[in-house]
């Protein structure tokens, strides 16, 4: 798959186009996907994703602080598993939300020449959001494609949504969120010294370096497991600014505990799949109070996830 950062220098012919955020490419993004795929290779075209960084709403200031699910390398990833052709991170900024909605297909057009578009049922684009799935399909009779719009996924009677997971992760029900993405919710970061307080009470952590604009699960301690140069490991995985100590920081922080593993793993990638919530972060009285409960989590994660095999 071709993964391109903007549309300067490119020129596609005969495809299938669909335009969205896809955070976290979740249940109701692979369906759209899916069908996008498989009718633009059933039709001999390519399947083309257009996504957006930063998010529409963050650069409009609908949303003031960004929580993404997924990071744009990690979704293009995603695309390429579900049989993407050409996915597209475009640069969203002030001046591209102030671009009509005729302005941004007539660029799209002469870049990607694509002759359908798949949309969402409330799909909009264009400054006010002018051009909606109507607007857009009069446009398409002139400029030589086809609209279709596939409905939303909906599960419990709620529509599956980046924002709805984005809440369950804040609420730290990752069953929830897990459910809705249709895969474990996971975070990856660059192990990074900490102050080396698991290692004198006998429980060393991996304290992880995650990108400052990545969703996480509410602070609490959770069932996880944990990908390594290839390999998978248990792991109980704490976030939150570790009450018990003293400290000034109080920026939150994740750091893993990796059961039965003891190598030295500073300055490499980690990746932590949630598994489970076990439970809130609190202070304990002492280290031994404290010891005492992070084995009891450590037991109660080895029982989950042996269920879960």
């Amino acid at each position: 798959m071709l993964h391109l950062q903007s549309l300067e220098g490119i020129q596609l012919n005969d495809t299938w186009l669909t335009i969205g955020t896809f955070d976290g490419v979740h249940r109701g993004h692979q369906a759209i996907v899916r069908r996008l795929v498989n009718q633009a290779h059933a039709a001999g075209s390519q399947a083309v994703v257009l996504t957006f960084y930063p998010h529409p709403a963050v650069v409009i200031g609908k949303r003031n602080n960004p929580s993404y699910l997924t990071t744009p390398e990690e979704r293009a990833a995603m695309l390429e598993e579900l049989g993407v052709d050409v996915a597209i991170t475009f640069p969203f900024t002030p001046k591209v939300s102030q671009f009509s909605a005729d302005e941004f297909i007539s660029l799209l057009k002469s870049h990607l020449d694509f002759h359908h578009l798949m949309v969402g049922p409330d799909f909009a684009l264009g400054h006010n959001r002018v051009g909606d799935i109507q607007y857009l399909s009069d446009i398409g009779r002139k400029s030589g494609y086809t609209v279709s719009s596939i409905n939303h996924l909906d599960i419990d009677g709620k529509i599956v949504s980046s924002s709805r997971i984005r809440a369950a992760l804040q609420e730290g029900n990752i069953k929830l969120a897990n459910m809705l993405l249709g895969r474990p919710y996971f975070i990856k970061g660059q192990v990074i010294p900490g102050d080396g307080r698991g290692q004198t009470i006998g429980i060393p952590t991996a304290n992880l370096s995650v990108w400052p604009e990545r969703a996480l699960p509410k602070s609490g301690v959770y069932v996880t497991q944990c990908s390594i140069n290839g390999n998978k490991y248990a792991a109980v995985t704490n976030i939150g600014v570790r009450p018990t100590f003293t400290s000034q920081d109080q920026r939150l922080q994740v750091e893993a505990h990796l059961l039965n593993f003891s190598d030295q793993i500073y300055g490499l990638e980690l990746r932590l799949d949630f598994i489970a919530y076990l439970r809130e972060e609190r202070k304990f009285s002492g280290i031994d109070a404290l010891v005492k409960q992070i084995h009891q989590d450590i037991s109660q994660a080895q029982t989950c996830l042996k269920v879960m095999s």
